[in-house]
């Protein structure tokens, strides 16, 4: 890959789509020293003018305008999963770069496309897996090159929330399994890039899948029902392989109609004690997580202790929306990537493994049978 030839000043950035891409990349690229939001792209022009008028941007309802013009250095895409595909690829073919939300696409095959596409165009694209960017997230994948538990015997992940509890929730693209919606999709991508990252990449899966919820009032207004086939609920059993090559055994359990849910946690048990992550706040990806660790010996032996934020990690600025600082800091590292010319982590490999995963557990569910990777 090449450098981005702005290498004095701020990275010209277009985002597309405007949920997700509003309420929190705008703000995020804003604060970033080493990006500046240029333009917005939206389908509807209704929806694009009071965007566009809120945050003083021009923008297109034509995607290839973006695309044409000097000023757009570099995308977000934020738009709901169907479309993206080929949105990336276009702008690949552009000679653009990408930061990408996820799921970045419909199935891992498609992402392996967009990742040739990228390495022939040499353009950096990142993936907006934001647990990696998370302080206390951070501090337990150093914790766990320090081995604190000893052998590791057995990992949890629950990420049980209520979003989509309320049946009076209006059907759209969520609740469509081929238009990449579904508890796999939002949460389980996320989720497992996670495990991935802090321990290692997965061998199996088994998984079963549910759903709370198969109808919802279509937005329409007019009171009829729409069909819903994308789960609510996802099981899944993996074996996940270690840095030495062992095998461990993890459970991970999804919802987005457990109300008020457990939020999202983290377990991990080994010979020499244990590691709990989590945090019970539904609001946002950083507000309310701590870390605690349990020793198998010595006078606080079998009982959680709080382990001290490590303040080397911090964010150098929150916001009342949590979800803005850890996409902060991962806008910063694909900024500084492109600058330098290098591949982006998290990037396109890594949603690759992590979406045929998911893919595999649908497969399981499906099927009944174990899947190996």
């Amino acid at each position: 890959m090449t450098p981005s030839p702005s290498l004095q000043r701020p990275l010209g950035v277009a985002i597309a789509g405007l949920g997700f891409g509003e309420k929190v990349h705008l703000p995020a690229l804003r604060d970033c020293p080493l990006t500046e939001p240029v333009a917005l792209w939206h389908p509807r022009r209704e929806r694009l003018d009071q965007a566009c008028t809120a945050a003083e941007l021009p923008g297109s309802t034509d995607f290839n305008v973006l695309l044409e013009d000097p000023r757009v250095e570099a995308l977000v895409i934020a738009t709901p999963p169907q479309p993206r595909f080929a949105l990336a690829q276009a702008a690949i073919a552009a000679g653009k770069h990408l930061l990408l939300e996820k799921p970045v696409a419909l199935d891992a095959d498609q992402i392996e496309e967009l990742q040739r596409q990228a390495l022939a165009a040499g353009v950096t694209v990142a993936v907006d897996f934001e647990y990696r960017a998370v302080p206390c997230f951070q501090q337990l994948a150093a914790l766990l090159q320090e081995t604190p538990v000893g052998a590791p015997w057995l990992l949890k992940l629950d990420w049980l929330m209520g979003s989509r509890a309320d049946a009076a929730r209006p059907w759209n693209w969520y609740s469509q399994r081929a238009a990449g919606g579904g508890v796999l999709g939002s949460l389980g991508t996320h989720a497992i890039d996670t495990l991935h990252w802090l321990i290692g990449p997965t061998r199996s899966v088994s998984a079963s899948r549910s759903l709370a919820i198969p109808h919802r009032p279509l937005a329409d207004g007019s009171g009829r029902l729409g069909a819903v086939d994308a789960e609510d609920i996802a099981l899944l059993q993996l074996e996940l392989e270690t840095a030495d090559g062992q095998r461990l055994p993890a459970q991970v359990s999804l919802a987005a109609v457990t109300r008020p849910g457990r939020g999202y946690w983290i377990e991990l048990y080994g010979s020499e004690g244990s590691l709990v992550l989590g945090s019970a706040n539904q609001a946002d990806y950083v507000h309310g997580f701590s870390l605690q660790r349990a020793s198998a010996s010595g006078p606080d032996a079998g009982n959680l202790q709080p382990i001290r934020e490590d303040p080397a990690l911090a964010f150098e600025r929150t916001w009342p929306d949590g979800r803005i600082a850890p996409v902060q800091r991962l806008i910063q590292w694909w900024a500084e990537a492109i600058r330098e010319g290098r591949p982006m982590v998290p990037g396109l490999a890594e949603a690759a493994l992590s979406q045929r995963v998911c893919d595999l557990a649908l497969v399981s569910a499906d099927t009944g049978l174990r899947q190996v990777l």
